[in-house]
């Protein structure tokens, strides 16, 4: 059933005629001529089929029709205003839009982000998940993928230096026998991410591992899902160690054996190599890239 919505710059003559209840007022405010506020009004009137002002000498007065009507136009025009304001912002050139892979969110920038918000109060800063590439925010400024830094129309900066490392839960090795070496791993559950070219397989064969099966276990779409399921019991996860630094503290997680190799993936930060980059996204580039230095030294 086709609705009877009346144009928006209609309702909004009408809510300003009706606060003031003078139609020049209600066109200082809007902009707009005295006319031509009188005509929106005279267009609203006939799309609804009745009159909304009684015309007087010296003013307006509304009619009942338009006194039950005004109540829900006012509150229509002040929850569009509130929406507009809370996702894009009263300055929307101040606000930083970034599409970032969960688990590099949650483990490695969310701890650091107290230091960019101290250093400019004035950016507001507007997170998106990317799980897959193809899935890509037009409406993102920086984004901030895993692989090996090669994506055309994009100029990467690298952000991370990592090592692969199993991890697993204390718990899990007190419930079974502890493993000596690696060729132990056949007893227990891998847990897999989709999408990550130097995963188990990649692991196992690196380091000489044959014997074992790379495809048993569980298979994840994100690398955060599978470190939590490790820290719960369920297997033996392959980390980063610019991840998984946290966990190990803590003792969510423990490294069973010294075996680690180097991956050539990695997290970068990427920006469009075709668009201009903003003071307000270069800040964050520079903040960024500054932290993975700091990180890449310790």
């Amino acid at each position: 059933m086709k609705k009877r919505l009346p144009p928006l710059n209609w309702l909004r003559s009408f809510e300003a005629s009706a606060r003031h209840l003078n139609f020049t007022q209600a066109a200082a405010e809007l902009h707009m001529t005295q006319a031509a506020v009188s005509q929106q009004i005279k267009g609203l009137e006939t799309k609804l089929g009745c009159a909304l002002f009684v015309r007087l000498p010296r003013g307006l007065e509304l009619t009942d029709s338009a006194r039950a009507y005004i109540p829900g136009v006012r509150e229509a025009i002040e929850q569009l205003a509130l929406v507009t304001d809370e996702v894009f912002g009263k300055e929307r050139s101040h606000t930083l839009t970034v599409r970032v892979n969960l688990v590099f969110f949650t483990t490695w920038l969310a701890p650091r982000l107290a230091d960019f918000r101290q250093q400019h109060p004035d950016i507001d800063l507007r997170f998106t998940s990317n799980i897959w590439i193809a899935n890509q925010d037009s409406d993102a400024d920086v984004e901030i993928r895993y692989g090996k830094g090669l994506w055309p129309g994009f100029t990467s900066n690298r952000l991370t230096w990592d090592e692969l490392i199993p991890v697993c839960s204390p718990e899990l090795l007190d419930s079974l026998s502890p493993p000596e070496n690696p060729e132990a791993l056949g007893d227990f559950t891998l847990l897999h991410v989709i999408g990550y070219e130097e995963g188990w397989g990649y692991w196992l064969n690196k380091l000489g591992y044959h014997s074992i099966d790379a495809s048993q276990g569980i298979h994840f779409d994100s690398l955060v899902t599978a470190l939590e399921m490790a820290a719960q019991g369920h297997g033996v996860a392959l980390g980063r160690t610019s991840l998984i630094g946290p966990m190990l503290e803590s003792g969510r997680l423990i490294s069973p054996f010294p075996d680690r190799t180097g991956t050539s993936e990695s997290f970068f930060l990427v920006t469009p190599s075709n668009k201009a980059i903003r003071p307000h996204i270069e800040a964050f580039r520079y903040w960024l890239i500054d932290q993975a230095g700091l990180e890449a030294e310790e």
